[in-house]
Order: structure tokens, then sequence, then C-alpha cells
């Protein structure tokens, strides 16, 4: 049978999902007529975990991959063997019940916030399609062996979300929105982020 050709990594969308309507809506409810009056309302530490809190779950990227999984078992000698193409969505972003650093400077009116790097939130498996599969002569597949192969396909889509730059992407996507949350007020914001920890599946 022939096996379609995949690259190491196969990209196939990147969606933001920033849920700006949410976001955009809890600011305007709470500064309305500051829009047309900026600089009237002071923002401190407690406004800012707050807001932050309200979204305390911020996914900012969304990316539909697809990755090659090859799966063998031997036992006395009798080998199996699955080919599979896995599809799935990895969901990267930012938990933010994980509080970041704040500063705020009421001379100038601006906001630092220091956040750890851009994770990985999810893996969602949308479709396993196996190619090739072969049995051994004493050693036929299990429900097991089947949920190894979906282990290995979460991990390699995990990696492979993190091969695509889709931890730059999110962190972009955060910025423009963080930006857009304090700027009714009159507020600048700076965004930056630690030192990247290594994607792993939830």
């Amino acid at each position: 049978m022939r096996i379609p050709q995949f690259g190491p990594w196969r990209f196939i969308g990147l969606v933001i999902v920033l849920g700006l309507g949410v976001v955009l809506g809890l600011t305007l409810s709470r500064g309305a007529g500051l829009l047309f009056h900026p600089g009237h309302t002071t923002i401190d530490q407690s406004v800012v975990v707050e807001r932050l809190e309200s979204v305390a779950k911020l996914i900012t990227t969304e990316a539909m991959v697809r990755d090659v999984v090859t799966y063998e078992n031997t036992w006395l000698g009798s080998t199996k063997r699955s080919l599979v193409i896995v599809t799935g969505k990895t969901l990267v972003g930012f938990d933010l019940q994980i509080r970041p650093r704040i500063s705020i400077r009421q001379s100038d009116r601006h906001i630092a916030l220091v956040f750890p790097h851009a994770r990985l939130l999810g893996v969602d498996i949308v479709e396993l399609r196996t190619y090739d599969e072969s049995r051994g002569l004493w050693n036929p597949f299990h429900p097991a062996d089947r949920d190894t192969i979906f282990q290995l396909a979460r991990r390699q889509l995990a990696m492979a979300a993190q091969d695509l730059a889709v931890i730059e992407h999110a962190e972009q996507s955060a910025r423009t929105l963080l930006v857009s949350l304090f700027a009714p007020e009159g507020y600048s914001v700076e965004v930056s982020f630690e030192p990247a920890a290594q994607l792993t599946p939830p």
C-alpha cells in the first residue's frame, strides 16, 4: 500500500483564538464611558490581577498538525507493527492562574507584565488513520497497543507544535490582547516572557 508522504512535522493550519470579543467586552463593561475620557481611572496591582483572573486560561494559538506514528512490539520473536497517520489540534497559550510579575508606574501610566513563556495547554486527536498493520504469528494487537499508539501520537503532536514556532505566535497574540485590555484607561502595556520551559502534554 502506498503511504502518503509528510515532512517530519506537517503543519496544516494556525489560527488565533484570542477570544477578543469576550476580553474586550469585559474591558468595555468595566470602563464604560472611559473610552472617551482616558486617564481618569487609576489601575493598581489588584485591578490587573482581577482582569487577568477573569480570563484564567488564555488560549492564544490553535495549530492543526499531522504526523506519522510507527509502532512496533516484539514478544518471543514475534513482531507486530503499525503505521498510523495522526491529525491533531494543539492549543498553546498561558495559564493565567500562574500569576505574572506586575509593575505599575503611575507617573506615565505604564504597566509591565512578565509571564512564563507560552506552553502547551492541550492536545486533541482529531483522526488516527492506519495505513499499514501486521500482527505477529503469536503476538496479536490488543487494546493496550491501541492505547500506546494514542499516547505516542499525543507526544509527537506536542513535539510538532514546538517545532512549528507556535510559541512565538502565541506570545505575540497574547501581547496584542493584553495591550488592548488596559488601553481604554490610557495605560501603555509592556509584555515580556521568561525563558521557556519544555512543552509537555497536560
